[in-house]
């Protein structure tokens, strides 16, 4: 591998007469190589950008497969190295910028922070992932999908058993070990309601050999689950904070900004006061409605402000939807949302199919909803905005918090974030850009710091006719952004502990208790990922307030937002550099 990307930029330098056009063309030529060894690094990974060459293969996950993507990660790091990165064109530096601070992450990840020895979900997700992936979407005919779908499930009690081997019991957290628990069982529920139904696409003798490899995959998962049971959880005794050393370097992989971890906190602490306070205001507007005589005091203290908040939020808790309708309430106001961007001419909409979705059960357990974009690679594939049903084995209480949090109000500021303008729209009007490596190289900070400002946004430019209920739950959306930053650290640094941490999230930050509940799992099971709303939202709002002043009044929504989701979805600091015509930011060395 080294041999052959060396000598290809020994080539170019030697029989191309510009500096300039040759050293474009190496990095292009390493670009290339760097995606058609995806398969190389994950066969999962390709398939779901939309590389379908690996599609029966599942990964190796043993210590010989560890020691050869290592390997090559320090070969293309080498040869990325090697480029006069000066010479590159503006768009080339920021993809090499960004192929390397992944490189160097997934060197670090692999070496350092280690999640292959300590994190069953991390296997899980992979297993799960590998037979989703090849069935959710019509990407090729279904009998081939079928049987790429035969050989990895052939694979999965190698792949389990090469699992078990690599996890060290006694570095597992056990909240790590009891979601996998939970999620373990989810490929089983893959195969009986994803294949099962779809095997009479086949001749007699593939199905004969996809039903063999059903019965195989199933039996490894009841083993595993037993060994994740009997074995794992009894001497899980992990610690599942990660500490300062691997959260500060994490963090800056993760945001490739020049943010430290203390100058967010500076900033979420700030922006924490400034949105109750705004929420304060808010509420005042709508208490009036109900009891038009009240006179509030000139300087009113944090308990009468906190009382008068939560009597607003109330309002909006009145408006619930139906248990087993949520699904339904979000198609409708999905298709709303679209309706509002095109009368004010916002942002183009794209015409990429979007659906809405039960989430799959081997990823519950972490977050309400996300948007599942198509690979990057693939084309005309429907986006997939995948919601969370409600537990089976929840009490009723639990089922009325979670009602209230998920309101109709809560449920169309999710919708936003999620399809229209949030992730939906951006990706698909990002991934319209020609660097195949950007798209599947995207930046966290800059799709979920856009979700959040296209949350913002909307509000601002009268959503709802400006109800001012959608503007109260729109604050403390963005609240929640704020005080998952401030978790974030907190927990893996700091060892805040539960219950200040569901002290911050339901008082300060009004969330109802199976809320918080369910972000104090997630802020275990993941570290950083809680940073990239509030960071890339920050980003965001000083991006469109520099190019807002640059273009005076040439400045208009649709034009700003059009051009900013042109570039693909690097780290915004790059966007902001392509917009004002300024220098290319370099990582942090």
């Amino acid at each position: 591998m080294k041999r052959v990307i060396l000598l290809t930029l020994f080539l170019l330098f030697g029989t191309v007469a510009s500096a300039q056009t040759a050293t474009d063309e190496a990095f292009q030529n390493l670009a290339d190589e760097y995606l058609s060894d995806l398969s190389n690094f994950s066969p999962v990974f390709a398939s779901s950008v939309g590389d379908h060459s690996a599609d029966g293969e599942l990964d190796q996950v043993d210590a010989a497969a560890r020691k050869r993507t290592r390997e090559l990660l320090l070969e293309y790091i080498e040869a990325l190295q090697a480029l006069n990165i000066d010479q590159l064109s503006r768009a080339n530096q920021i993809d090499a910028e960004i192929l390397m601070n992944q490189l160097q992450s997934d060197l670090w990840s692999q070496d350092e922070l280690q999640e292959w020895a300590w994190n069953p979900l991390y296997y899980i997700n992979i297993s799960g992932g590998a037979i989703y992936g090849l069935v959710a979407r019509d990407y090729a005919p279904l009998a081939d999908r079928l049987k790429s779908a035969t050989s990895r499930l052939n694979a999965i009690p190698r792949f389990l058993e090469q699992s078990r081997a690599s996890i060290q019991p006694e570095r597992v957290p056990k909240v790590h070990a009891e979601t996998a628990i939970a999620q373990n069982p989810g490929l089983t529920s893959i195969i009986d309601t994803m294949i099962v139904p779809e095997m009479g696409v086949l001749s007699a003798a593939d199905l004969e050999s996809l039903m063999a490899a059903v019965e195989l995959a199933k039996n490894a998962v009841a083993d595993h689950q037993t060994w994740l049971e009997e074995e794992l959880l009894p001497k899980a005794a992990g610690d599942f904070r990660i500490g300062a050393a691997h959260f500060d370097t994490k963090l800056a992989f993760a945001l490739n900004s020049a943010l430290s971890r203390k100058e967010i906190t500076a900033r979420a602490e700030q922006e924490y006061e400034k949105v109750r306070n705004e929420m304060y205001e808010v509420s005042k507007t709508v208490y009036l409605k109900k009891n038009p005589y009240t006179t509030f005091p000139d300087k009113p203290d944090a308990s009468y402000k906190q009382s008068i908040i939560r009597a607003a939020l109330e309002e909006a808790y009145a408006k619930l939807p139906p248990r087993d309708g949520i699904v339904d309430v979000a198609k409708q106001q999905l298709q709303q949302a679209i309706d509002f961007v095109i009368e004010k001419n916002i942002v183009t909409m794209p015409n990429e199919p979007v659906e809405i979705i039960i989430m799959p059960e081997f990823q519950r357990g972490v977050s309400v909803a996300y948007l599942d974009p198509p690979g990057p690679l693939d084309k005309d594939q429907p986006a997939f905005y995948a919601v969370a049903p409600l537990p089976a084995d929840w009490t009723e209480e639990q089922i009325q918090s979670f009602l209230r949090e998920y309101n109709l109000y809560s449920i169309q500021d999710l919708t936003i974030h999620e399809g229209v303008p949030g992730h939906y729209l951006q990706i698909a009007l990002s991934n319209r850009y020609p660097s195949a490596l950007r798209s599947v190289l995207w930046s966290g900070p800059f799709v979920e710091g856009w979700g959040v400002y296209a949350e913002q946004m909307m509000i601002s430019e009268g959503y709802l006719d400006n109800d001012p209920l959608m503007k109260l739950i729109n604050l403390k959306w963005y609240l929640r952004a704020i005080t998952n930053a401030i978790i974030d650290s907190a927990i893996h640094v700091d060892g805040m502990t539960r219950d200040a941490a569901m002290k911050l999230m339901i008082e300060g930050g009004f969330q109802e208790e199976r809320e918080a509940a369910g972000k104090w799992i997630r802020a275990q099971l993941s570290s950083t990922q809680l940073s990239t709303y509030f960071v890339g939202y920050q980003e965001h709002i000083e991006m469109r307030a520099a190019v807002e002043k640059a273009w005076g009044d040439e400045f208009t929504l649709r034009r700003y937002h059009d051009q900013a989701l042109s570039y693909g979805s690097p780290p915004v600091k790059y966007v902001r550099a392509l917009m004002l015509n300024e220098a290319i930011p370099r990582r942090e060395k």
